[in-house]
């Protein structure tokens, strides 16, 4: 574990924030790329991407404070709004920052009067690179989000130890890397939507694919994460992963004949012409 990478001066480089910015440089350059292909503004990428860290960040603390407070430890509010929980490099929700971030978006589209479905298309492999590449920071970091315990079962050879991550497993205790599975399955699912952009007939139907895979890879991961119970056998990520598959589920179903004669023109378009 390398919560702590090293030190410059009085200034630490801790492992997630560095794959965090990691992952906002290569999703923003795969951003500004994909909106130079669709023949849109690409200084519009970095301003989007900015409101993304912010929201992303400032939601993906919020629902994590939210969730210990509702689901896990409790205790007063206030007590989650101290400076070592506000700014430590644990305790950091993905689904919180996503609807921050798609909320401040949304905002900045209907300002600029841009095609909110086109953006969010343009984002979406980026996005599923990026937190692919944000989990080697959670592993790296040992922050909390691995599995269940294995010791003793037919997964014992994949089991890792976290005895010195931010949130240590207790020792001699094994448990699921699942930080590296989600990578493993988001890089997968970065290369799908890749090939899957140029054949889209319509504004929405990427971020729409989007949805269901990562909603898909996070419902089945949490059940063998260490994250409270909501309802019944589910998690609050589980819930909201459900509503994602659904939602971009009924959204292919309703607009199946849908066409967008602009982006069939673009993903048209030869490499080299």
């Amino acid at each position: 574990m390398y919560p702590k990478l090293f030190e410059i001066g009085p200034i630490s480089i801790h492992s997630y924030g560095l794959m965090l910015g990691i992952a906002f440089l290569i999703g923003s350059t795969l951003f500004s790329k994909e909106l130079k292909r669709q023949k849109k503004d690409e200084n519009a990428g970095i301003t989007i991407t900015f409101l993304a860290i912010i929201g992303g960040l400032l939601g993906a603390k919020l629902f994590y404070i939210i969730e210990e407070w509702n689901f896990g430890t409790g205790g007063a509010l206030s007590s989650y709004f101290k400076s070592d929980v506000l700014f430590s490099p644990a305790g950091l929700t993905f689904y919180g920052g996503l609807i921050i971030a798609i909320i401040f978006i949304y905002l900045y589209c209907r300002t600029k009067n841009l095609k909110l479905l086109m953006i969010f298309d343009s984002m979406a492999p980026a996005v599923m690179l990026g937190y692919g590449i944000a989990r080697i920071g959670c592993h790296l970091s040992g922050d909390g989000c691995y599995g269940l315990p294995v010791n003793g079962t037919m997964w014992e050879f994949l089991g890792y130890s976290y005895t010195k991550g931010i949130i240590p497993t207790h020792p001699g205790v094994l448990v699921h890397p699942t930080p590296l599975y989600e990578m493993a399955v988001s890089i997968l699912i970065f290369f799908f939507l890749m090939y899957f952009r140029k054949k889209t007939k319509y504004y929405g139907q990427l971020f729409f694919v989007y949805l269901i895979f990562s909603g898909a890879e996070r419902l089945l991961v949490e059940f063998i994460r260490l994250n409270p119970k909501v309802i019944f056998v589910f998690t609050q990520a589980q819930l909201i992963s459900i509503i994602m598959i659904v939602f971009g589920t009924l959204m292919l179903i309703l607009w199946k004949n849908k066409t967008d004669s602009e982006l069939l023109e673009i993903n048209s378009i030869k490499p080299g012409n």
